[in-house]
């Protein structure tokens, strides 16, 4: 991957190539932000260019995307970044049972299945993408003890082509304590010409003493085109318009609180399966947000419900005075379904929170 691949991120792109180029590098670093911004895929570059025998500089910027240098493209080491085939990478990502692995999944079982994932989705793919190419359904992904033995293992070897040796860790924040706790010596003391990158979507799941042990990369948001963001997932339009109905009649319910309509649109919802569940959470808290916006800021609705007549009266329902609690309520919830809470339970529990602060505009 070269950073040229990479939509929008010319910036970013500029700063990493600008800590190689002095030679200031960092053993361990942090890259954070969502994939779909290209926080993974910048990673990569940023390892190809690291180990690029020919890095390109430029004259023009404005020729070359705006990027002031880059890798070749061309030479061995690039040719087996682009192949993410190099023997010196090496990634880790979450992972779980699946029909074929039915028992201690750990990345290097899956290293042909996550590069076939990276390739199709331009390494861009969401974890919901890589569950659902996985097709685990609603199981959830760790980086396990398993795992942490391995990391430990490759950052004790010397790299195998005398360049630098890279580990990658994709949503890191999926370690468990055990798995983090095992490498933070490594984060410390790592063999010399060696890079730990993790790439994080949300960093208050991480340990503080990791996230102290590590250079921090932000990577910021870009345009999407005409796909709509929710925290970490991008909707495509056939699911925010499907998502957008579920919203307006679950608004709607709660105005009243007919409890025959809410339990019937309880069950629906819970019917959709743990991702999906989540997804829609996510979509939902995303709305609240922005009719916050529309109506105390005065900014423009960047959500489309479908619903005209709840487009202009809705955003008025969302004040200084509920804002931190329906956001509150909406973050426990989706740590609840992500720890597997019963979701009829924890769907129908935040239908009566939001009411309440619906309430209280």
């Amino acid at each position: 991957m070269r950073f040229i691949d990479i939509e929008g991120q010319a910036v970013t792109a500029n700063h990493l190539t600008e800590i190689i180029d002095s030679g200031r590098i960092s053993h361990a670093q942090m890259f954070l932000g969502d994939t779909i911004y290209g926080s993974l895929a910048l990673a990569i570059a940023y390892a190809q260019y690291l180990n690029c025998e020919h890095r390109e500089h430029y004259d023009n910027p404005e020729e070359h995307g705006g990027l002031h240098a880059d890798s070749c493209g061309k030479c061995p080491q690039c040719m087996k970044y682009e192949q993410l085939s190099h023997s010196d990478l090496h990634l880790f990502f979450p992972t779980t049972t699946t029909a074929s692995e039915k028992s201690k999944p750990c990345a290097a079982m899956f290293q042909k299945e996550f590069r076939e994932f990276l390739a199709s989705k331009k390494q861009r793919g969401t974890l919901d993408d890589w569950y659902d190419f996985l097709g685990v359904d609603n199981k959830q992904g760790l980086i396990r003890e398993l795992d942490s033995d391995e990391i430990v293992k490759q950052l004790n070897l010397k790299s195998y082509e005398g360049f630098y040796k890279v580990v990658l860790l994709w949503m890191a924040e999926k370690m468990n304590a055990v798995t983090a706790n095992k490498i933070l010596k490594s984060l410390e003391e790592p063999e010399s010409n060696t890079l730990i990158i993790l790439v994080v979507e949300n960093s208050e799941k991480m340990l503080s003493t990791i996230i102290s042990r590590t250079q921090l990369v932000r990577i910021p948001r870009v345009s999407t085109g005409d796909s709509f963001m929710a925290g970490d997932i991008v909707l495509r339009h056939e699911t925010q318009t499907e998502f957008g109905k579920l919203y307006v009649t679950w608004m709607r319910q709660l105005f009243k609180l007919n409890m025959a309509s809410l339990s019937s649109w309880v069950e629906e919802v819970s019917a959709m399966g743990r991702e999906m569940q989540k997804q829609f959470l996510l979509y939902s808290q995303e709305s609240i947000r922005e009719c916050f916006m529309c109506n105390n800021a005065g900014v423009p609705l960047l959500i489309d419900f479908g619903d005209e007549k709840f487009n202009k009266s809705f955003p008025a329902m969302i004040t200084e005075r509920n804002i931190e609690g329906l956001n509150e309520a909406f973050d426990n919830t989706i740590y609840a379904i992500e720890r597997n809470a019963y979701a009829k339970i924890a769907l129908m529990e935040l239908s009566f929170k939001i009411s309440k602060w619906l309430k209280k505009r």
